[in-house]
């Protein structure tokens, strides 16, 4: 299938002119091809692109004074079959490439080895796709998607306690818990329609028999209908915009349609 995705975003730099690490761009892979895609940046400075964590996408480097203003406009072609997770074997530990181990350590906000026991407790004795497949129904039905619940340090085991957040905070807690039950998982920031409220989104990947398989807790969105835009370990990696200052949030509208 086929995405539009329209982005604006418009930002005020308080202060001395700051370097902001920009990461909107969808991603061409295998899976999903860009059919058209344009960004525009307004700043006195050429931007700077470099490639995103995993060799996945990139990011852009704007140098910004007074105003932060981009545009993002592409159009992209999704081909990912759906998957019956259930039914895909676990792969042991041992087994892993060394590119997948740090998939599954604890990080800033999966912090995996706090949920250990409660993943050994009620879901013990699974293992593979049987287990991600409980571990994801677990967190859509344990969580309330409530907005203003969170914040940008919330982390996975605040959003166990209070279980309610928005989609980084579904991602963060199946990732985490993921991990605890030995499956590497990373999070995804991604585009898909029917999203609501409309912004960027947030899914999960897990390892599952040699391939990784996205995963939207939320349940908003089907893995055949979106697209990514980077990968990471947790939030840290995947933020749309870093900024190495200030900055006054003015308008942003992120618009996702199918077809």
């Amino acid at each position: 299938m086929r995405i539009s995705i329209e982005v604006d975003l418009d930002y005020a730099i308080m202060g001395p002119p700051t370097d902001v690490l920009l990461q909107i761009e969808a991603a061409a892979m295998a899976d999903q091809r860009i059919v058209s895609e344009a960004l525009t940046v307004w700043s006195d400075t050429p931007v700077v692109a470099v490639r995103g964590e995993e060799g996945i996408g990139q990011r852009c480097w704007i140098r910004a004074e007074n105003w932060l203003k981009a545009e993002y406009r592409a159009v992209v072609e999704i081909d990912r079959q759906p998957v019956d997770l259930a039914r895909l074997p676990a792969t042991p530990a041992r087994a892993l490439d060394g590119a997948l181990v740090p998939y599954l350590l604890p990080s800033r906000y999966c912090q995996s080895d706090r949920l250990e026991g409660f993943v050994r407790r009620e879901f013990g004795g699974m293992g593979g796709g049987a287990l991600a497949v409980a571990l994801t129904d677990w967190v859509a039905d344990a969580l309330e998607y409530r907005a203003n619940t969170s914040s940008g340090e919330t982390t996975a085991i605040d959003t166990f306690a209070s279980r309610s957040g928005v989609c980084r905070d579904y991602a963060h807690l199946l990732v985490a818990l993921a991990r605890a039950g030995e499956i590497p998982a990373r999070c995804v920031a991604a585009y898909a329609p029917g999203v609501d409220p409309p912004d960027f989104h947030a899914v999960a990947e897990l390892w599952l028999d040699g391939a990784w398989r996205m995963i939207d807790a939320t349940r908003m969105a089907p893995a055949e209908t979106i697209a990514r835009v980077c990968v990471g370990r947790d939030a840290t990696d995947i933020a749309f915009m870093t900024v190495f200052g200030i900055a006054q949030f003015v308008n942003q509208r992120v618009q996702v349609t199918a077809g």
